[in-house]
C-alpha cells in the first residue's frame, strides 16, 4: 500500500493521481461494469462480483444495478442492506452501513471532499471523511449524505434531503440542509 492510499483512507490530504490509486479505480470500474450488466435473477453472479468488489457485506444484501463507487473496498454493508437503483457511494474513506438499512434510488453517499483553500486544490490534493450509517435506517430516494456524517440507528432521512451534519438515532430529517422534523400530536 502506498503512502497516498494510506493518507486517503485516513482522511488526510492525498494525490488521487497516484499510480496505485489509478489502478485500483480502474479495477473497480471493471467490476462495476460487470455488476451493472447483471439483473436481479443473476443472484449468484452478483454475489461473486460483490465479494470481489466490496470490503465486506452481510448476508442477504441486495443492490440494484446500476451501482457506482470509487474503490469498493472501503464499503462495508451489514446484513439485509438494500440499495435501490442508481446509488453512488464515493468511498475514498470507509462507508459503513448497518444491518437492515434501506436506501432509496439515486442516493449519493460521498466521503470524497476537496480543500476549501484554492491553492491546496490547485496543487491537486483531495481528502475525505468517513460516513457511518446505523442499523435499520431508511434513506429516501435522491438523498445526499456529505463527508463525515454519522446517522444513528432507526433514523429516517427524507427523499431529496441534503445531510450536512450528524443525524441522531430515531430522528427523522428532511430538507436542504436536512433538519429534524417535529412530530405533530395526532390527538389534536
Amino acid at each position: 500500500m502506498t503512502g497516498e492510499k494510506q493518507k486517503m483512507i485516513a482522511g488526510e490530504l492525498y494525490r488521487p493521481g497516484d499510480p496505485e490509486l489509478v489502478r485500483e479505480r480502474a479495477a473497480s470500474q471493471t467490476l462495476q461494469r460487470s455488476y451493472n450488466g447483471t439483473i436481479v435473477s443473476d443472484g449468484e453472479t452478483r454475489k461473486i462480483i460483490l465479494d470481489q468488489w466490496l470490503g465486506s457485506r452481510g448476508s442477504s444484501c441486495a443492490i440494484r444495478a446500476p451501482f457506482y463507487v470509487d474503490y469498493g473496498y472501503n464499503i462495508h454493508l451489514g446484513a439485509d442492506v438494500f440499495l435501490n437503483y442508481g446509488c453512488v457511494l464515493l468511498d475514498v474513506c470507509p462507508i459503513r452501513i448497518g444491518d437492515m438499512t434501506q436506501i432509496g434510488p439515486m442516493t449519493q453517499i460521498l466521503t470524497a471532499d476537496h480543500p476549501r483553500d484554492a491553492a491546496t486544490r490547485d496543487a491537486g490534493l483531495e481528502f475525505g471523511q468517513p460516513i457511518e450509517i446505523g442499523r435499520n435506517v431508511w434513506i429516501g430516494g435522491g438523498a445526499l449524505l456529505l463527508p463525515g456524517v454519522t446517522v444513528g440507528d432507526d433514523a429516517v432521512i427524507g427523499a431529496g434531503a441534503v445531510v450536512t451534519r450528524d443525524v441522531p438515532a430515531a430522528t427523522t430529517v428532511a430538507g436542504n440542509p436536512a433538519r429534524p422534523l417535529v412530530a405533530k400530536d395526532v390527538t389534536d
